[in-house]
């Protein structure tokens, strides 16, 4: 008897690791291989990938799935594939990389978005693109490339993301999908590329590097010949071009539901905080011409985003002084020993006793706001504050920070669903919760980014008649109980927070002040 066809694979090819997640029709998730990602930085803020490698170590933790989970190419239904955004990943005629892939975090175009920011065409850019201008973003590195190594477009035929990449190897199509087609040099009312918006960021004569742009939730293409013989998969399965992964992740860590007014923060090193709208209409533009507007795979619905720089890094920063102060009494303890008792610390810190700006990342702040020389910092300190206190002010102020990003994008939501490292925190929580006087759901899906993936191969492939039926059973057996927020804490916290807004606002020239004088050196 032949095996069902019951199980999707979902790939995440992020800047960390890569990964390969078997999951049934169901969502249960069967097993997962991941590799670590490598990269490479070099002077003048490049980041560089290898693209060759980038393929070799997806067929390798597709073959290493497969040792996983019995019978896996006789049950394959799907395969979908998302991975980290932004970026530019250049092919030729012959699908052969030009050169390496510039990351997000390749910063090499900084010089030239700040030039765009600070004039004329900025707002006009914004309006159409519904995203802040970025150095991290393909518009700007495509102009910097066409500026400064104009051989190597010359020889390119097609820009790519990196997930963009993959599904070229997979299926033989060169596209992308209408989230990174919008943010890349696109028009998010019309989710695709855009010229007028090609043309104000100084790219008009490389439209001919966009690929065409394919809609995954409704469209698959079939695995290759030379696919299947490299990965050992069946040839002609579909594969599903996914979102871009932050999209993804959204999606399966409950973003998409029916109720109005839901949110969704991953808390990890950065904080991506996200509402859903359900037409372009009710999108939010802000004055600081900051985040990101993504079409979503429902029709009709985006994603608006807000991300903060830096956020469980202002933990670990407090963490490690800790562990430095214990080190030179010849205690070795870990991070992890320290986060076993935190949430006891924090709880146990009387609320609202120390004001602090998580602005802690050496790349400064850019979201809701734009700031390179954005800087952490406590205000209010007293003798009598203790360790226990920083620690809860550090977490009011992560609270604070996804506050500002979710006013931003318009109302506040009024359930929010949490996922990434921290959400783990009971205290953080709680003290979200209170901040933004709302539900909070925490998501207990370890790979949200592979599942959400999956999820749109799933509706695609007509296993669903749609997100929602899909998320009832990939998502709601993975969402926590509501917590509701304590009535009397976010009292507390509405009045503190207009306090948080105006230092935020007093300390840019501070901020400005302290770089100047650290650029200046020891004399200065």
């Amino acid at each position: 008897m032949a095996a069902a066809r019951d199980v999707i694979i979902g790939i995440d090819a992020g800047t960390s690791l890569i990964k390969a997640v078997a999951f049934t029709l169901a969502g249960r998730q069967l097993a997962d291989v991941s590799l670590p990602n490598a990269y490479s930085t070099l002077p003048g803020g490049h980041a560089e990938q290898d693209m060759a490698r980038t393929w070799r170590d997806t067929v390798a933790v597709i073959r290493s799935l497969a040792n996983a989970v019995p019978e896996l190419s006789a049950r394959l239904a799907a395969i979908a594939v998302t991975g980290q955004g932004d970026g530019t990943w250049l092919i030729d005629d012959d699908g052969r990389p030009v050169a390496p892939a510039l990351l997000w975090l390749d910063s090499r175009a900084g010089r030239l978005v700040e030039e765009v920011r600070a004039g004329d065409r900025n707002a006009a850019l914004y309006r159409r693109t519904g995203s802040g201008l970025n150095a991290c973003q393909q518009g700007p590195q495509l102009a910097w490339l066409q500026a400064h190594v104009p051989d190597t477009i010359a020889r390119a035929s097609t820009a790519f993301h990196c997930k963009d990449w993959l599904y070229f190897l997979l299926t033989g199509e060169r596209a992308t999908d209408p989230s990174e087609a919008t943010f890349s040099s696109g028009n998010f009312r019309e989710r695709s590329f855009d010229a007028e918006t090609a043309r104000l960021i100084g790219i008009a004569d490389l439209m001919r590097l966009f690929p065409q742009v394919v809609d995954g939730a409704v469209a698959t293409h079939p695995l290759t010949a030379a696919a299947a013989l490299e990965t050992g998969l069946p040839e002609g399965v579909p594969v599903c071009l996914g979102y871009v992964d932050v999209i993804c992740t959204a999606l399966g860590a409950g973003l998409y539901d029916p109720a109005p007014d839901v949110g969704c923060s991953i808390i990890g090193s950065t904080g991506m905080h996200m509402r859903l709208v359900r037409s372009a209409d009710e999108v939010t533009l802000n004055a600081e011409a900051t985040g990101y507007t993504m079409p979503f795979p429902v029709a009709g619905h985006y994603a608006q985003m807000q991300s903060n720089m830096a956020a469980t890094l202002n933990i670990d920063w407090l963490l490690d002084l800790a562990l430095d102060v214990l080190a030179t009494e010849g205690v070795t303890r870990s991070r992890a020993d320290l986060i076993r008792r935190l949430d006891d610390q924090v709880l146990q810190a009387r609320p609202g006793e120390v004001l602090f700006h998580p602005f802690i990342s050496d790349a400064g702040e850019r979201g809701p706001f734009v700031s390179h020389e954005a800087c952490a910092q406590f205000l209010g300190l007293r003798s009598r504050h203790r360790y226990g206190d920083l620690m809860r002010g550090v977490m009011e102020g992560l609270a604070f920070a996804a506050r500002d990003c979710y006013a931003a994008m318009g109302a506040l939501p009024r359930d929010v669903r949490i996922t990434g490292g921290a959400a783990r925190s009971h205290a953080l929580g709680a003290i979200l919760g209170a901040a933004l006087n709302c539900d909070v759901r925490l998501c207990s899906r370890g790979e949200a980014g592979a599942a959400g993936a999956a999820m749109i191969a799933a509706v695609a492939t007509g296993v669903y008649p749609d997100m929602t039926a899909c998320a009832e059973h990939w998502v709601a057996p993975h969402l926590s109980v509501p917590q509701r927020p304590d009535a009397a804490l976010a009292e507390r916290y509405e009045r503190m927070f207009p306090t948080y807004l105006d230092a935020r606002l007093a300390s840019r020239p501070v901020w400005k002040q302290l770089a100047a004088l650290r650029a200046g050196g020891d004399h200065v």
